[in-house]
């Protein structure tokens, strides 16, 4: 895996970034579509709808047809919808926000599905707090997920989004919140806010087809977009507004090509519990700066310019690098503090001779190294009598459920497989967890 050369130096910020601040007291510009639609949320804000909410909470969806009919009987049918869509949507948020304050929410299908996880929104405010920010733009806020995590740092946000039932939402869960005296939201086109006032500017574009009339600044759609200039708004556009900011951060997809990546941004890629959840250009903190974060542990890498691990033979030890690792190209790092090197020169599977500690890689003790061969990877397994049989596989074109399935594993004991090429020959490592 390549690594890619970084600049340690810190630059100095600049003197507007530098001067004294005041914080800003957000003011509630009220709902900014026209003001004879009422938003589709307000029936919810009473106190039939608070309350029909709360008798939702624990809801069986498989049930959502009895429960909806028993509650039309006392209830406005377009009030019983909206509650239990209000009602669903909390329950699969409860993942990213957790219970307390997922349930106390508001929440779109595309908003549950887009928003940023509270761990990763936490991190990111927690980074905005070290640097000195006191005001953020939000743009493209959606729900506002990445807003509360920053009000809640002691940051003052405005939150702006096009979509005006997003932005009903936002302003929603400000308040359900009680951050609301720290979290302006405004509907408007991003491209069109002026953020001159606030310490730093973040980005989250639209990296899905958007609802017809979107616009810029409006989260929707379902169809996933790879091209950084389709998205809304587009990154070179997002690059532009995070230049004339002290401090910005620009979310933007993990997969994201190394080459396509500014050289004054640092890049950051975060993982929680080894799932790479999201990619951030910073502007204003190290420019050319590789960065892997692992949460909930916080363990961060920064890329030092390694060259690329040598390629050795099969070690006692194999380590499964952390996919933010991996997509930071740091695998190298990884590897010299693991005093080991590659399987192969294409694949992130590190191997040594010792065990040693890190947060980074998750390390495996290798028992048994074949060919790959089907017939002696069944015989092999019936012989220690493996009935519970995890399977990884890099480099490989053969599917794990397809080798389970052909494999037919029984037994009281487990095992995992590796199913990968061993200096480019297909080969099967058979291990466990290192201490298991």
């Amino acid at each position: 895996m390549a690594s890619h050369p970084v600049s340690a130096a810190r630059p100095r910020r600049s003197d507007s970034a530098a001067r004294p601040r005041t914080v800003p007291r957000p003011a509630d510009n009220g709902r900014v579509n026209d003001a004879d639609s009422p938003s589709p949320l307000a029936p919810l804000l009473t106190d039939e709808g608070q309350a029909l909410l709360a008798a939702l909470r624990d809801y069986d969806p498989g049930e959502e047809l009895g429960v909806a009919t028993r509650l039309r009987r006392d209830h406005p049918a377009e009030l019983v919808s909206a509650a239990l869509t209000q009602a669903r949507l909390r329950q699969r948020a409860v993942a990213k926000f957790g219970a307390e304050d997922a349930y106390r929410m508001y929440f779109t299908p595309n908003g549950v599905e887009q928003s940023t996880r509270a761990s990763v929104a936490a991190h990111r405010a927690a980074r905005f707090a070290e640097l000195g920010v006191r005001s953020v733009a939000d743009l493209c806020c959606g729900i506002g997920g990445d807003a509360i995590a920053l009000a809640r740092a002691g940051i003052s946000v405005l939150a702006v989004d096009r979509d005006p039932f997003t932005a009903d939402v936002a302003r929603a869960n400000a308040e359900a919140l009680g951050l609301a005296p720290l979290i302006e939201v405004r509907r408007a086109d991003v491209t069109e806010v002026d953020t001159s006032s606030h310490d730093a500017v973040f980005v989250d574009p639209a990296r899905r087809a958007g609802r017809p009339g979107g616009g810029r600044g409006a989260k929707g759609g379902s169809g996933r977009i790879f091209d950084p200039e389709a998205y809304s708004p587009p990154l070179s556009w997002a690059v532009g507004a995070a230049r004339t900011a002290g401090f910005a951060a620009l979310k933007i997809a993990p997969g994201i090509p190394h080459e396509a990546i500014p050289e004054d941004a640092e890049a950051e890629w975060i993982s929680d519990h080894g799932d790479v959840k999201e990619a951030v250009l910073w502007f204003g903190t190290a420019p050319g700066a590789r960065r892997a974060t692992l949460l909930p542990s916080g363990a961060q890498l920064v890329g030092r310019g390694l060259p690329d691990p040598c390629v050795r033979r099969t070690g006692r030890y194999l380590y499964e690098p952390d996919g933010a690792v991996i997509r930071a190209h740091l695998v190298a790092e990884v590897a010299e503090e693991l005093g080991g090197g590659l399987l192969d020169g294409t694949i992130a599977y590190i191997t040594a001779d010792e065990l040693r500690p890190t947060p980074y890689a998750t390390a495996y003790e290798i028992t048994d190294e074949l060919p790959f061969n089907l017939k002696k990877l069944r015989a092999l397994l019936r012989e220690r009598e493996v009935g519970t049989l995890t399977v990884k596989k890099r480099g490989s074109a053969v599917e794990p459920e397809e080798l389970r399935r052909k494999v037919k594993p029984s037994g009281p004991n487990a095992a995992t497989v590796f199913l990968t090429r061993v200096a480019g020959a297909p080969t099967v490592l058979i291990g466990a967890p290192a201490g298991a």
